[in-house]
């Protein structure tokens, strides 16, 4: 659920088909937060409209305990900001997983 700006989610401790794909980033990338289901894409959709249309310094703070899914989390907000960034410069949308997003997402 949101909080105003804040994602308050729990781990499913299952995959859940669909949910973080292509399509979903998609349909978050569209819409601004509350206009959809709460959800990771659309706190990253936020931050990156601050960031570049708002010129906002940005800061995800990202908090739980033990095997909530904080890494995943991570993994998922910097997957959406990557897939952004290749769109803003104007890439496909079948190519926006590269060689930098995969570097990212390693470290």
């Amino acid at each position: 659920t949101n909080i105003g700006s804040i994602l308050a989610s729990v781990n499913p401790y299952k995959p859940i088909p669909g949910l973080y794909g292509v399509d979903a980033i998609d349909l978050y990338r569209q819409h601004r937060l509350g206009e959809l289901p709460p959800h990771i894409f659309a706190t990253a959709n936020e931050c990156y409209c601050c960031l570049w249309k708002r010129h906002d310094s940005q800061c995800v703070l990202i908090s739980g305990e033990s095997g909530a899914g904080k890494t995943e989390s991570t993994k998922l907000l910097l997957k959406f900001l990557s897939a952004m960034s290749q769109t803003s410069l104007g890439a496909p949308a079948s190519e926006k997983s590269t060689h930098v997003e995969e570097a990212i997402l390693e470290s």
